[in-house]
């Protein structure tokens, strides 16, 4: 609930941020944008998942495990519905569904993910090195202005984690005391020994791929179909067309902390997709128009393709153990 109320907070924050003498240029973006364009986005955006869920797949081989690629990308696309509740609930929810469908332990599937997510972080450093070296100003001064609104807030978001960090604290020395009264703490100690030797074992795997050069060039190409939906996506307002791809990898690296902080990265990422825009010379409202109509267009892949494939997975599975009977 904080991170939803934090994105709800973003959205009416970045709504707030239009100066009064600028909202008719915001309807007027949006009234007159390109919205044909969701279309080749949608397709773009959607291919990087299908790339995500074939390198996913390369990840598990080293261990022994060979899921179907329809059941990984059904796991994948549900895992992002989930995050739009809560982030990261996904990743928990994907491996369990895997891990179901394809009889693989879950604790091995969390390695993977925790790998993938290093090799994302590691990308996603290097995509603001490149930044900063195609648009230094365009960078340093959206940190500043993202800084500042930080600055700005950070009284009532202390309070908040705090008591989220208290509530937590509680709970897990509640749940201590339990197993120490009821006498399963050896139980629990063993399954928590197994649990982070399967995570372990699939942490590693990226030392023991077979086809490491595969899987760098999914890599590569997931965040080459990020950039490129970007610089698709500002050709949807007329305010925006004249973006090129320096401004699209610098919108890209600060967008994408939005997908992190707030679940779908409600608020976040049009509001600071904007402030990079604002930077490269574009007025602010025409900025927070495009942001939010390429968030809408990752938003309307996640609820469509993770709806569709959460129907789709009992089905196809059912089928698939009539056809092996």
């Amino acid at each position: 609930m904080f991170f939803f109320g934090l994105g709800l907070f973003l959205v009416w924050w970045s709504l707030h941020q239009i100066p009064d003498a600028e909202w008719n240029k915001f309807k007027e973006a949006l009234a007159t944008a390109h919205y044909w364009l969701i279309l080749p986005v949608f397709l773009i955006l959607a291919s990087s998942h299908i790339v995500r869920a074939l390198r996913w797949r390369l990840l598990m081989e080293p261990m022994g495990y060979f899921p179907s690629f329809p059941n990984t990308f059904f796991a994948v696309m549900v895992g992002y519905l989930a995050n739009l509740a809560f982030p990261r609930l996904g990743e928990v929810l994907k491996c369990t569904l895997l891990a179901r469908y394809e009889k693989i332990p879950a604790e091995k599937i969390v390695g993977t993910i925790v790998a993938e997510r290093a090799f994302d972080v590691l990308c996603l450093g290097l995509l603001f090195l490149l930044a900063l070296i195609l648009q230094f100003d365009v960078v340093t001064g959206s940190y500043q202005n993202v800084k500042t609104l930080q600055s700005q807030h950070h009284g009532s978001t202390s309070m908040a984690k705090m008591i989220i960090l208290i509530i937590l604290a509680l709970a897990i020395l509640g749940f201590a005391i339990w197993i120490f009264v009821t006498g399963r703490w050896k139980g629990v100690l063993q399954k928590f020994k197994s649990i982070i030797a399967g995570i372990w074992e699939g942490l590693i795997t990226a030392r023991k791929l077979k086809h490491k050069a595969l899987f760098a060039f999914y890599t590569i190409l997931i965040w080459l179909l990020y950039i490129g939906g970007t610089w698709l996506g500002f050709q949807g307002t007329n305010g925006t067309a004249t973006m090129g791809l320096r401004e699209a990898i610098s919108s890209l690296a600060f967008a994408s902390i939005g997908m992190i902080i707030t679940p779908g990265g409600i608020g976040a990422y049009a509001f600071l997709m904007a402030k990079v825009l604002e930077e490269n010379g574009i007025e602010y409202a025409i900025g927070v128009a495009n942001g939010t109509l390429q968030w809408f267009a990752q938003f309307l892949i996640v609820v469509l393709v993770g709806s569709f494939c959460l129907i789709l997975l009992p089905f196809y599975n059912k089928q698939k153990t009539h056809e092996s009977r």
